[in-house]
């Protein structure tokens, strides 16, 4: 299995999926777990294209959620060992029967899929609409306005507990990773 590089997961993205936005979605994912990755002491690389590559069947499965994840698996098996091939599968594990999440790498996908939209969310709200915006203390207090981004998982969120990361340190460390890429995501 050779490592791959993010210019690689980006070529794949680009050559399955076709909406801009949900190529931003997974370009923010990556970002967030390269943050939780570093901060962990895991592996960037592996943890951000986990991020990257998790929604990369997205535009064939949107109308069937029993298959989303494990079409994923399927499209990466030659180029992404087991470990993440099962941490794309279980983040969609209400709807797969993959089964639940267990290992840093899955839990912190969950979070780190969930987390990327009310950050977003929350620059675009602001002034200027930029992440450079952004404090902590703004995203905690739209994570607790249940009618701000409705349809972001507070529970997938609040997984950060799973890793011993309260919520502000987790959203300290997403808020990170995505001012990394602030200017892919166009924030």
């Amino acid at each position: 299995m050779l490592a791959l590089k993010r210019e690689d997961a980006i070529e794949l993205i680009k050559k399955h999926v076709k909406t801009e936005n949900l190529i931003k979605h997974m370009i923010a994912v990556g970002s967030i777990m390269r943050s939780y990755a570093k901060f962990f002491g895991e592996d960037e690389n592996k943890w951000e294209i986990v991020g990257l590559l998790h929604d990369i069947d997205y535009e064939v499965t949107k109308n069937d959620p029993k298959t989303h994840g494990l079409k994923s698996a399927e499209i990466l098996k030659d180029v992404l060992d087991k470990e993440s091939l099962l941490a794309i599968k279980r983040h969609n594990f209400e709807n797969n029967n993959s089964g639940e999440p267990q290992s840093k790498l899955e839990i912190a996908l969950i979070v780190a899929d969930a987390l990327s939209g009310l950050i977003v969310a929350t620059a675009l709200v602001m002034p200027n609409k930029k992440l450079e915006e952004v404090k902590v203390k703004s995203v905690v207090s739209k994570f607790k306005d249940k009618s701000f981004a409705r349809r972001v998982s507070r529970e997938r969120i609040l997984w950060c507990e799973k890793l011993n990361l309260g919520l502000e340190k987790a959203i300290e460390l997403a808020l990170e990773g995505l001012k990394s890429v602030a200017n892919e995501l166009g924030l």
